[in-house]
């Protein structure tokens, strides 16, 4: 199972724009080798109401008007297809299983192992991985698919993962096995 974090307007219009084509192409590599293969792609949407009331603490506290319900900014970006069988999640913390239907969703599919895409590394990416190798799930990180705009805490995030919690493997070494090669 495919699981993509994030890739959202508000989180990547800020990136530069080379970055920005450079993790969306990844990502839509990957999801399209998923789909052929036959396997679930999820995808992970922040989104929060109006007031905030639903959003964590800092972005209540300082009242950051992002990922707002029912505005472009919290929906995919465009260079991103979802197709009609794919699946969404709507989160509201770091994790994409805090208070949301993805446990389900990975039993409805008999998921074993789940594939970690989209942003940012350091944190969404990261409190998923951790919350899925705590559910005992085999977990992949794929290089090139995730990002962060803390480059940083990106690369230390990946190093503290990886052989620990989840396997960074690169997208050519995750779309054989994908594929079933």
């Amino acid at each position: 199972m495919l699981i993509v974090i994030d890739m959202l307007v508000d989180f990547l219009d800020a990136w530069p724009p080379a970055d920005r084509r450079t993790l969306a192409a990844a990502v839509e590599t990957l999801a399209k080798g998923f789909r052929s293969a036959g396997h679930p792609v999820v995808w992970v949407r922040q989104e929060f109401e109006p007031d905030l009331s639903d959003a964590f603490g800092e972005v209540r506290r300082k009242r950051i008007p992002v990922t707002i319900r029912g505005t472009q900014g919290c929906q995919l970006v465009p260079e991103l297809t979802r197709a009609s069988q794919d699946l969404e999640v709507v989160k509201k913390r770091y994790s994409a299983f805090f208070q949301t239907a993805l446990d389900a969703l990975i039993a409805d599919h008999s998921a074993d192992t789940v594939v970690l895409a989209g942003v940012n590394t350091h944190a969404c990416v990261r409190a998923t991985a951790i919350d899925a190798y705590q559910r005992d799930l085999d977990v992949v990180v794929v290089r090139e698919a995730v990002g962060s705009y803390d480059k940083e805490h990106a690369a230390m995030s990946l190093r503290y993962m990886d052989g620990k919690i989840a396997r960074i493997l690169r997208l050519d070494e995750v779309l054989p096995l994908v594929a079933g090669e």
